[in-house]
Parts: structure tokens; sequence; C-alpha cells
């Protein structure tokens, strides 16, 4: 049995394993190739995250998605190229909008060169993957640009709030199933699509990818607060400095509405005032860690993950689906 991929799956057959690896190794070089430019200064940052390394969680997934058509059509490693650049761009824009200073243990495009390149490369990453969709056809394009509705709406969504008598907790998971889900669902899809697989295939690892993203960035929510910055590569804490609720915050808020008790209004009180200094954050960052709402928040990632993991039933027994199910299981195990 070989582990493979970002998240140590394990691969029990020597053919699907060839074929995961030879595939990454071929989205790696298409995406070296889609960042280069003839400007030297444009090439350095576009390539800046890409060269920090990553988990290329999304070109896994199109790899196994596509074992169960043809993994070697000329699609595939293509349409992995598109979302994992996708990806990379988001990644780009987000780190501007939460001010971020640290993304993948190196500093972040906006806190080396400033918002306006930031934003400038990663609109420059999606033209670039515009155009290696163009040769994909008209559906991937249709998909693709669906996709992309649903992940800029569901920022928007997340910058906007929820409206007045809308719970806090569905709430984000519409946001995340856009900013997030929309586009894992489409790397299920379109590995299943570009390799010839069945459309009942394709139905069943769009939706399976859609938990599964909801499911990852939930597990990412907990690390967020978890773990420290060699762990998870960001600086801990960075969305509860910036005041952005995610779901162990209103995991909290729930329990505490509903509760009533005073040691959680005490730390909503302080998760609600200025967290810019230091000695503060750090305090609402231990609470946090030691309170029951980041339990329950690690529950939703592992109840996402089984919602993926039953999506697969359909699918015939093989070592591709193995490892599909092993992935749900990765996911939530970073959280643990």
């Amino acid at each position: 049995m070989t582990v493979v991929g970002p998240f140590g799956v394990s691969v029990r057959d020597q053919a699907l394993e060839a074929d995961v690896q030879a595939g990454l190794a071929a989205v790696e070089e298409g995406l070296l190739e889609a960042t280069k430019s003839e400007v030297p200064f444009i090439q350095e940052a576009a390539q800046h995250l890409l060269r920090a390394g990553g988990k290329r969680f999304r070109p896994l997934l199109v790899m196994l998605a596509a074992q169960f058509g043809d993994p070697y059509a000329p699609g595939v490693v293509p349409s992995a190229v598109v979302v994992e650049l996708t990806h990379l761009a988001t990644l780009y824009h987000d780190d501007v909008m939460d001010e971020a200073d640290v993304r993948r243990s190196v500093p972040s495009a906006n806190a080396r060169w400033g918002n306006s390149i930031a934003v400038l490369t990663g609109d420059f990453l999606f033209a670039r993957a515009s155009h290696i969709l163009a040769d994909l056809g008209p559906e991937a394009v249709r998909i693709q640009a669906e996709a992309f509705e649903r992940l800029v709406t569901g920022q928007i969504l997340e910058t906007a709030g929820p409206r007045d008598g809308r719970d806090p907790i569905a709430h984000y998971l519409d946001v995340l199933g856009g900013k997030t889900g929309s586009l894992v669902a489409v790397s299920g899809r379109f590995g299943a699509l570009m390799s010839g697989a069945d459309e009942t295939v394709v139905d069943v690892l769009t939706q399976y990818g859609e938990r599964l993203g909801v499911a990852f960035q939930l597990a990412d929510d907990v690390l967020d607060i978890a773990s420290d910055s060699d762990e998870s590569g960001k600086t801990p804490g960075a969305d509860l400095r910036e005041g952005i609720p995610t779901m162990p915050v209103l995991r909290l808020r729930e329990r505490a509405e509903r509760l009533g008790l005073a040691e959680d209004a005490a730390l909503c009180e302080l998760l609600d005032s200025d967290l810019s200094e230091d000695a503060r954050h750090a305090e609402a960052l231990i609470r946090l860690r030691e309170h029951p709402a980041l339990e329950t928040a690690r529950r939703d990632a592992v109840r996402y993950a089984e919602e993926a993991r039953a999506t697969l039933a359909p699918l015939r027994e093989c070592d591709a689906k193995a490892a599909l199910v092993e992935l749900c299981d990765a996911v939530v195990h970073r959280a643990g």
C-alpha cells in the first residue's frame, strides 16, 4: 500500500498509484507553464504561491475521478490545471480582503508587493485559466463559469453577512458551499467528465466534491484556531483578528444564546472586542481552543465528510473508490 497525494491517501494498486503520480506531476508542469510571462516581475508574482507549495487537493480529486473513465484522456490534466489556477487566483484576492501577512508559510503577495499587485496577479491567473479552458470546449467553459459565479456569490454573502432572521450557521454553510464547495465539486466533475465516465458517475462525483469541499473548509476553520503557524502555513486566528465568524465562533454564539452561561457570554464579549492587540488576540485563541464549541465545529466537519462518503455508494467497487473514501477521512483528520 503506497501513500500518495497531499493528505497521505493510501493507494493499494500500483497502476492507480502510477496514474495519480504521473497526473499530478503533469499538472505541476502545466501550472509552471501557465504562470510564465515575458515580463519577469509578472512571472515572479504569479509563481509566488505556486512555488510555496500547497496541497494540490483539487488536482488530486481530478485524477481520482478520472479513474472512472479513461485517465489518459487529453482533457484530464488541463482541467486539473484550470481548477488549481482558479484556486490560486482566489488566494491572492482572499489575502487582500483579509489583509493576511502569511500564506503557505511565506509572506503573502499583498504583504510583499502591495494590494494592487496581488489583485492584478489573481486576475492574471484567472485569465490564464480561461485560456486553457477555452480548449476544453463550451461545456467546460459553462461549468467553470457557473462555479465561478457561485464562488464569487459565496464571497459576497460572507462579506454581507446573514440577512435579518436568517440562522447564521445556515448562512455560513451556504457561504462555504459557494466559496469552497463549488470548485471542489468542479474538480470531481471535470475528472469524470473529461475521462468520458458515465453521466451518473459524473453526477455522483460532483455531489461528492461539493460535500467534501465544505468538510475541507470546516476542518480548516478548526485548524485556524487549534494549530500553530508551522502546521497550517498561515497565521493562527487570522479570521478572529479580522472579526470574520467561522464555524467555531458561530457554534460558540449559538451555545451562548441557547444555554445563557456567563462564561460563554464573556468569551463572546472578548471576541467582539478589538483583537488587533496581540495579547488580547492570544487570550481569545487560548480560550476558544479550550471551549466545547471547537469540538462541535470539528464534528460538523466530520458530518460533511460522512455525507461525501455516502454519495459514493452507487460507484463500482475499485481502488479509486477506496481512495476517495479514504480522502474523506484524511480531510477531517487534519482537524483531529
